[in-house]
């Protein structure tokens, strides 16, 4: 059976993407450097270990000068979590950058908002109540 294991992105910082990633409840899991190639790896994630969950795979190029552009085909990445609004004013106090307010999606009621890391790349934040053994 196959699994999604992660999704790579380049970084220009990796003390501030940490400290973004940390707003949303997300923890480093591990950290790979790599000196010949001169480059770092970073891996994130929701749970205290790998197994499991989906990662996001935090690339930090040591000789990059200046920013990379986001792909024009990239769209974004999608978090669940409980509280949308509440976590809007986490990212915003932390100094996150917030693009879309915490309110029902378009012609539906699921509450999403749109945050922005430092690097440039879009979350969007969906409420996903916690399930109880009556529903």
């Amino acid at each position: 059976m196959s699994t999604f294991l992660h999704t790579m992105v380049r970084i220009r910082d990796i003390d501030r993407s940490l400290a973004f990633y940390s707003l949303l409840g997300m923890k480093e899991l591990r950290r790979k450097e790599v000196r010949e190639g001169r480059y770092t790896l970073v891996f994130i994630g929701f749970a205290d270990n790998e197994h499991g969950q989906a990662e996001i795979e935090l690339t930090y190029n040591w000789d990059q000068e200046s920013d990379y552009e986001v792909g024009t085909g990239f769209g974004h990445f999608a978090i669940g979590v409980p509280d949308v609004a509440g976590l809007v004013e986490t990212v915003r106090s932390g100094g996150g950058t917030v693009t879309r307010e915490a309110g029902p999606l378009k012609f539906g009621t699921v509450i999403i908002a749109f945050v922005q890391d430092p690097d440039g790349y879009k979350i969007e934040l969906i409420e996903k109540k916690p399930t109880t053994s009556e529903d």
